[in-house]
């Protein structure tokens, strides 16, 4: 095996803003300080690393030195607290106006998963899978953001952030 440094793309500030996410949670679920495998930043860390680099669960266990179980777990909290901050469709429409845009763009991605298929009935009254993608032909979630004209994010991050026009 070679090991080998690498540098994740993102601010540092990114992953200072969801540690401190992370914090606000464990301390929340009441989870005593020490008792976790990693801090709350390099739990963010993990986190970002999937979705950016798209690394599986199992390299993420191996760099950060936990289990596959422990990962996974580390990655659904970590999504959690992100989902929690995101605005609502309207909520984000509202600021886009408030902050005076002229118009938005909606756009967004499928973050591509392994492990997540769920029947449910369509409006047609077919079974199909909740998490599949036709357009893409994959399995996984649809991120979305809502973009101001210099295709900057209508809310920055948190929900008291704002991004002028």
């Amino acid at each position: 095996m070679i090991a080998h440094r690498a540098t994740l793309d993102v601010p540092r500030e990114l992953a200072q803003f969801l540690a401190r996410l992370l914090a606000a949670e464990r301390r929340g679920r009441g989870t005593p300080k020490g008792s976790r495998a990693l801090t709350c930043f390099w739990q963010a860390v993990l986190g970002l690393r999937w979705f950016r680099d798209r690394a599986t669960p199992d390299a993420l266990a191996r760099d950060h030195g936990v289990s596959r179980a422990t990962a996974c777990r580390y990655l659904d909290e970590v999504i959690t607290v992100l989902a929690r901050e995101a605005p609502e469709l309207h909520e984000a429409l509202e600021r886009a106006r408030d902050d005076g845009f002229t118009h938005v763009i909606l756009d967004g991605t499928i973050i591509e998963a392994d492990r997540c298929r769920e029947p449910v009935i369509s409006v047609k009254g077919e079974v199909i899978d909740l998490w599949y993608s036709g357009k893409a032909h994959a399995h996984g979630g649809s991120i979305q953001a809502v973009l101001g004209p210099r295709r900057l994010p209508v809310v920055g991050l948190g929900r008291r952030a704002r991004l002028g026009p």
